[in-house]
């Protein structure tokens, strides 16, 4: 019998093929466009994410226990070159950089503003987070006291390739020292505290300003794999501050939550619409068979195989339109993938908010499993009603309905 029932059913989907069609390409297009969107805002914090760590905190960061509070640089990381070379050992560990910085005041002839120096190692960094590819406008060189500086501040002090600036601080014999620097570069990081304070230095140079020793370092970045690196991390490095990259960027933690919100609105949003338009052709389609169910009714055929076939047609119309929807999702999202979104128009208001002008998307295997269990869902429920009206009907009233 039930058999029976499954051919009725997949003979009954194509019986009016234009309708049938009408709501494959609804569910279709409509899936598609999700899953789309899922990947693109995905894809905006995925990028974020990957340029923060690349060229500010990686996976983990070690600080002295009172830096970050103080911004001092006599809370220093002593011997921090042999920390550095005992956790490349470790499993999972990527690469690791050490970093200098101080906090100071950067100026012009006209213009000055706070800032932060890092003073970094070309060679280590280029292999940490490719550094170059932050590279908005001129070269990086920081030989002879050169100097590459955030994009925004850069407008801020109105500088360009080659402009002089000073930048002054507190060295670590406490006395206010200056020195003279080259803009050799720009970058462009989308990382917002970077592009708006950071210039970036040799770091023996900086060392040599600061008074320290090339030993020692501010902060030691590190990119790892391992999902315990952090607990492994914490309990040889007790006496130093640890922090994850989202306990440094808890700006980029809300982002996420928002866009997981985000993501579920326009879900709803998409699935609700997508919903009260094919439920309207389902229930034209099932009253205009109204006749023929109240036929096998009155030949003896019990309601819930009359439930059943419904349900399996309706389900069935739900898949291949899932199938067609999955395949031009995937069409949009490779392309997204490989070659994004240009937003060149609105290229301010995006790098202001660290945002790449070209967002590239994400794929995601749960963006088809969530759409599946959506889809299936409103495949099942758009029948209820149609059958509630049936299931009134006695089989007498039901034949003498008109078609």
């Amino acid at each position: 019998m039930y058999k029976l029932i499954l051919k009725m059913a997949w003979k009954n989907s194509f019986l009016r093929p234009a309708r049938t069609l009408l709501v494959i390409t609804m569910i279709a297009v409509s899936m598609s466009m999700m899953l789309a969107i899922q990947g693109l805002y995905d894809g905006m914090v995925v990028n974020m994410i990957d340029k923060n760590k690349r060229s500010g905190s990686g996976d983990v960061s070690l600080y002295a226990k009172e830096y970050r509070i103080e911004k001092d640089i006599k809370y220093i990381i002593k011997d921090a070159k042999k920390i550095k070379d005992d956790i490349q050992k470790l499993e999972g560990v990527k690469a690791v950089v050490l970093r200098l910085l101080a906090d100071g005041l950067l100026s012009t002839a006209r213009k000055s503003s706070f800032a932060s120096i890092h003073g970094i190692d070309l060679k280590e960094e280029e292999k940490f987070g490719e550094f170059s590819k932050f590279l908005k406008e001129g070269e990086i060189n920081l030989n002879k006291r050169g100097a590459v500086i955030g994009i925004e501040l850069a407008k801020t002090l109105k500088v360009r390739i080659g402009s002089k600036l000073i930048f002054s601080t507190q060295d670590s014999t406490g006395d206010i020292n200056s020195i003279a620097l080259r803009v050799r570069g720009i970058l462009q990081t989308t990382n917002i505290g970077l592009d708006t304070n950071a210039i970036f230095v040799d770091i023996k140079s900086l060392h040599k300003f600061l008074g320290t020793s090339t030993r020692d370092a501010t902060q030691i970045a590190i990119m790892g794999k391992e999902k315990n690196l952090d607990n492994l991390l914490k309990v040889r490095y007790s006496s130093l501050d640890l922090k994850s990259f989202l306990e440094l960027q808890p700006m980029i933690k809300q982002m996420q939550e928002m866009m997981v919100i985000f993501n579920s609105i326009t879900f709803l949003i998409v699935m609700s619409v997508v919903f009260v338009g094919i439920f309207g052709v389902v229930y034209v389609s099932i009253l205009d068979r109204i006749r023929e169910f109240g036929v096998v009714l009155g030949i003896g055929m019990q309601y819930k195989y009359i439930s059943l076939q419904i349900f399996l047609e309706s389900i069935i119309v739900g898949l291949i339109g899932y199938l067609g929807g999955a395949l031009l999702g995937i069409i949009f999202l490779v392309y997204l993938r490989d070659y994004g979104l240009d937003l060149s128009s609105f290229s301010d208001a995006l790098e202001m908010w660290g945002y790449e002008v070209v967002i590239t998307g994400t794929i995601k295997v749960s963006y088809f499993t969530s759409t599946f269990g959506a889809i299936i869902t409103a495949s099942v429920l758009r029948v209820i009603i149609p059958l509630r009206k049936i299931k009134k009907l006695n089989p007498i009233e039901v034949i003498k309905a008109e078609k």
